[in-house]
């Protein structure tokens, strides 16, 4: 199968080329210059990612799109309107290659979106489903929900088959932000006030989720379907530190603060979203993705934390 793959110089978008690249797929990556990491022999030079991209030159003969360049969150955003911000490429430049997949006769067209179009946290004993009525919190996610209505109407409207993909935090080697920050503070021992935190979340391991986007791309069951995907195995915070520390060979070192008293002290010093991230729930059911594609995700999350540390040990 011949597939296109925007962010291919990503954290997912590497490993997705490599995967479908193992398996005898033909990769076209996409990318911004003329310069490329990781020397591939078919990179599609598209320069800037917007809603005014001509992407003919890459969609030529190619049988599907894995479009995973986006704007992405970030904690601080410098923009002006970040609302705007976002929606000019994770909705407007969506559309554009959309439009393009489809008039060049793409079969499929899989959209990585984001947990965050469901909503931020779950009740206790709850979990997030496709079905769920969309509550976006925040300007990346609500680009994200847009960008799916846009995409949901032009295939509609064009019969090219749409796959959307809804990850919640995705780790594996190379991860950064907050992730990389909890396993450095494990790695080097750091007592951390999490111990009395019991919560639940959702994570997928940078393994499962290539694993499972390859199979939307092949599956005949996955067209025009929507897809929450996580690692099936939920834990809470201290659990995931707990992990971690096997995984680097050390003991967890946590200590019980009431959560009461670390939302409070976050808030004061303008933390509060990440504090809630570790000590709330977020939890994601992947009963459809089981049953309509078979799928079960290949990699544990023992595996998972184990390949994640390997890889910021070599970095």
């Amino acid at each position: 199968m011949r597939v296109l793959v925007t962010g291919a110089n990503g954290f997912v978008g590497k490993s997705l080329c490599a995967e479908l690249t193992r398996r005898g797929d033909a990769v076209r990556a996409a990318v911004r210059s003329g310069h490329s990491d990781r020397g591939r022999l078919d990179d599609a030079v598209v320069g800037a990612i917007d809603g005014g991209t001509d992407w003919s030159a890459a969609l030529g003969d190619q049988d599907a799109v894995v479009h995973l360049a986006a704007r992405v969150h970030v904690m601080k955003d410098a923009a002006a309107d970040s609302l705007v911000a976002f929606r000019q490429v994770n909705v407007q430049a969506t559309l554009n290659l959309a439009r393009q997949a489809a008039a060049a006769g793409v079969k499929r067209f899989v959209f990585i979106s984001s947990v965050k179009v469901n909503g931020e946290c779950t009740f206790p004993g709850q979990t997030f489903a496709e079905s769920d009525v969309p509550a976006p919190q925040d300007a990346y996610g609500q680009s994200k929900h847009e960008a799916e209505q846009g995409l949901r109407r032009l295939a509609a409207d064009t019969g090219m088959e749409l796959v959307i993909v809804r990850p919640p935090l995705v780790y594996g080697p190379g991860v950064k932000a907050n992730f990389a920050s909890l396993m450095r503070a494990v790695q080097r021992g750091w007592p951390l006030p999490l111990g009395a935190v019991h919560n639940r979340r959702s994570l997928v391991a940078l393994d499962n989720l290539v694993n499972f986007i390859v199979t939307c791309v092949t599956h005949p069951q996955a067209a025009n379907q929507t897809f929450l995907v996580s690692d099936g195995d939920d834990l809470s915070t201290p659990d995931l530190v707990r992990g971690l520390a096997r995984a680097a060979g050390m003991t967890a070192r946590l200590i019980p603060v009431p959560v009461w008293i670390l939302q409070v002290g976050a808030a004061l010093v303008g933390q509060g979203a990440s504090v809630q991230r570790l000590v709330g729930n977020l939890q994601v059911d992947i009963s459809k993705a089981r049953a309509l594609l078979g799928w079960v995700p290949p990699v544990t999350v023992e595996e998972g934390l184990r390949r994640a540390l390997a890889g910021m040990q070599k970095s």
